[in-house]
């Protein structure tokens, strides 16, 4: 970790189950939902925010507007996400990153319990983990959102483990 000091968390992905009526719609019925299938033509290039994985050229993508900070605060924030057509949801260790994350410039965003946020960093994503415990420092900080800092879409939620 860095420094003196170590911080133990968790990187949550969104529960696949949440979108499971979204992706049974038909084109038309996704539309009126502003969401649409996107044919995946690049990798990297379309996070999935389920399985936290790049999405492989090939593949489809559900894109949608995501309400991913649903808080009573001035920081209330929704934004365009994708999620993989089969994506299982990613369960991950405690203190992992997933490789979606090591190669995109970040912003890590830290919150405290009025969901007010109290910090935030610009990284490259092979810095995450020190940016994660230097923001976790502060006593106040209750969880972290992890965006893309160039589109500004969010990626994860992280809690102390």
């Amino acid at each position: 970790m860095a420094g003196n000091f170590t911080v133990n968390f968790q990187i949550k992905a969104l529960d696949k189950h949440e979108f499971d009526e979204l992706a049974q719609l038909n084109d038309k019925a996704l539309s009126r939902q502003s969401a649409q299938w996107i044919l995946v033509d690049a990798s990297p290039g379309y996070p999935c925010r389920v399985s936290l994985t790049d999405a492989e050229v090939g593949e489809r993508v559900l894109a949608l507007s995501y309400l991913h900070h649903d808080v009573e605060s001035p920081y209330r924030a929704s934004g365009p996400i994708f999620f993989r057509e089969h994506a299982l949801t990613a369960k991950l260790a405690i203190n992992e990153i997933p490789q979606m994350l090591r190669h995109r410039l970040v912003s890590v965003r830290a919150y405290n319990a009025a969901a007010i946020m109290v910090g935030a960093e610009v990284v490259e994503g092979v810095e995450l983990e020190l940016a994660i415990a230097r923001l976790f420092q502060q006593n106040d900080v209750e969880y972290i959102h992890i965006h893309n800092a160039k589109p500004g879409c969010f990626n994860c939620s992280v809690h102390r483990a």
